[in-house]
């Protein structure tokens, strides 16, 4: 027995309903739900008066005027979570009297002006979770005085129809979260009179125009509905260009003009000198900060200046004109504040020792010129003692007594040049100082040297109080000769001696025990006589003795020469040939590297080699 609504569909003669889906007719409207059926397409035998249809959750692809023909009937459509690209012209053309479509959760990338025609009487559109990248500006025509709530979220939109969207007097809900939009045009809500809640969450705006529509949000009089706003998430910067949105919340709050809270007052530096001024300023929102010099133009970055965002100027090298008085400027759109800040730049004392050629000083111009200018002007005091001791090749250490100038001391200088360069080296000192060790002298050159006192001017000149405290000469050591490796040579030479010694020794034991056989086997024959013994160099190929044919015996027995201990005539002793290349290593070594310094090396060499037994 059929079910009573298919009989009630049969006797009408209305369309069975799809074979994967579900119908229900429930007070004189039609609804076909077909959720969840892995439908690939909207099923061509949907009941032309269906009033709902739900789609979700199927795997359709697209949609063309074939699937909602001759629908005038319907008011919910719902093809949420499906795999929709593309939405064909006028699909929808036939559903006049449609108030819902739900397209959210699917793949749409673009919706044409005709995508959405048809449906004029529209209240809710649901767009959110696709890939929308464009929507042509005419895309909501048909329903814009119908629309109220409108859902794009989750997109890729960085530009949407506002033309559109602001011509829509019913709209109270608008979701343009989570996507990429960084502009929004002026006024572009002036006209949403019936608007309650705008979300911009998660998108690209770096500032908001005012708009009408927000400060109606804070009149409940002539508000509707109160408004709810929702911008985080945005890269806003926070200044007074939005201030009209932080009064929403705080009617009374306003921007902060700068406050200069600390700057450097007075720098005083020596010429060539890094010159750093700080000024630091507060202020809502956070001030811009310049800088002006004392010519009245704004200091900017250069290949000598540095300006610095948070308030920081500095000058790599100063010179005279970079004195002056600067100007910090700390702006902000609420106002500005500037502050003084004085630089001094202290010039380096230069002797009057100008030599006639170049105006270089010769190698003892300086003591000379500095003393004879301190005494004509009688700036001379109570000269403490200036002493150059420890005197090297290439260092020297200066002190100087404990004499001081009646003006406070605010640093010392030293003043010296050589006999082997004309060039005048300074060096400053703090005044807490009473000696320095000059280092990277010339060796064996003569040095004038001279010490002076700088002192802070007491008039308004830059120029610094200078007093000669006294001068020394001193010579440097010469340079020492350049000898490679003395104690290595040393050791290696005492090594041969120690290893020739030991060589040396086996060899007499070897020889007297051969003596002593020889002598009790012979039985009064003739003594064994060695001949031809030669001596032999560490490290050389032993040389190979040579064969003689056996000769007569001489008239009468007597001693060999090479083996002869204790006769001092007209043969020497081995013992004493022995003691003469000992004392020819222990002069190679010792009096060749030591008592000769290095010269003779080659000599000394020569002489160790030949002297190894």
């Amino acid at each position: 027995m059929a079910p009573p609504l298919l009989l009630l569909l049969l006797a009408s003669g209305a369309a069975a309903c799809p074979l994967p889906c579900v119908c229900q007719n429930l007070s004189e409207s039609l609804s076909t739900l077909c959720a969840h059926r892995g439908l690939l397409f909207v099923p061509p035998n949907v009941d032309r008066r269906t009033v709902e249809l739900r789609l979700a959750d199927n795997f359709i692809q697209a949609l063309g005027p074939p699937d909602f023909r001759n629908m005038t009937g319907l008011v919910d459509l719902t093809l949420s979570r499906n795999a929709i690209t593309r939405i064909g012209a006028r699909a929808f053309g036939d559903l006049e009297s449609l108030r819902s479509l739900h397209l959210d959760g699917n793949r749409l990338v673009e919706l044409g002006t005709g995508s959405l025609r048809g449906p004029v009487n529209l209240q809710h559109l649901i767009l959110s979770g696709n890939q929308l990248g464009r929507i042509a500006p005419g895309a909501f025509d048909d329903f814009l005085d119908s629309l109220e709530d409108l859902d794009l979220s989750y997109n890729n939109l960085r530009q949407v129809p506002w033309a559109g969207i602001g011509a829509m007097p019913a709209l109270h809900t608008l979701n343009l979260d989570h996507n990429v939009i960084d502009v929004l045009p002026p006024g572009a809500f002036a006209q949403l009179s019936q608007l309650s809640r705008l979300d911009l969450t998660s998108n690209r705006l770096a500032t908001l125009a005012p708009d009408p529509l927000f400060s109606r949000g804070r009149d409940s009089e002539a508000s509707p509905a109160p408004l709810v706003l929702s911008f985080s998430g945005n890269p806003l910067h926070c200044n007074c260009e939005l201030l009209w949105l932080r009064r929403l919340a705080r009617p009374q709050d306003l921007c902060e003009p700068p406050l200069i809270a600390r700057h450097t007052q007075r720098l005083w530096v020596l010429e060539g000198q890094r010159a750093t001024l700080r000024c630091r300023a507060l202020g809502d929102p956070v001030p811009t900060m310049h800088w002006v010099g004392p010519d009245d133009r704004l200091v900017g970055n250069s290949s000598r200046t540095w300006a610095f965002p948070n308030g920081t100027l500095e000058i790599g090298v100063t010179g005279s004109g970079d004195a002056g008085d600067y100007t910090c400027i700390a702006t902000n759109p609420a106002g500005e504040s500037t502050a003084q800040v004085e630089l001094r730049v202290l010039a380096l004392p230069h002797g009057g020792n100008g030599s006639a050629e170049g105006g270089r000083p010769g190698p003892s111009d300086i003591a000379a010129s500095a003393r004879t200018a301190a005494e004509g002007e009688g700036t001379l005091e109570t000269e403490p003692t200036v002493q150059v001791t420890e005197v090297t090749a290439t260092s020297g250490l200066v002190s100087w007594g404990p004499g001081r100038p009646a003006d406070p001391v605010w640093m010392f200088q030293i003043q010296y040049n050589s006999s082997e360069d004309e060039t005048l080296i300074y060096r400053i000192i703090p005044a807490s100082s009473h000696h320095f060790l000059l280092k990277h002298l010339i060796p064996g050159a003569d040095y004038d040297l001279c010490l002076l006192a700088l002192s802070p001017a007491a008039g308004p000149s830059d120029l610094t109080s200078t007093k000669l405290l006294g001068c020394a000469h001193f010579s440097t050591l010469p340079a020492m000769p350049l000898c490679h490796a003395p104690q290595a040579h040393m050791l290696g030479g005492t090594l041969t001696v120690a290893v020739g010694g030991v060589l040396v020794a086996a060899l007499l034991v070897f020889t007297v025990a051969l003596l002593v056989r020889g002598r009790g086997a012979g039985n009064g024959r003739l003594p064994l006589k060695l001949s031809h013994v030669q001596s032999q160099t560490n490290g050389g190929p032993s040389p190979t003795p040579k064969t003689h044919p056996p000769r007569s015996p001489p008239p009468r027995p007597q001693r060999s020469c090479s083996l002869d201990l204790g006769d001092t005539g007209g043969c020497y002793g081995y013992a004493r040939r022995l003691g003469g290349a000992w004392a020819r290593r222990s002069h190679s070594v010792h009096g060749g590297l030591f008592g000769a310094g290095c010269q003779g090396m080659g000599g000394s060499a020569e002489r160790l080699e030949e002297s190894v037994v």
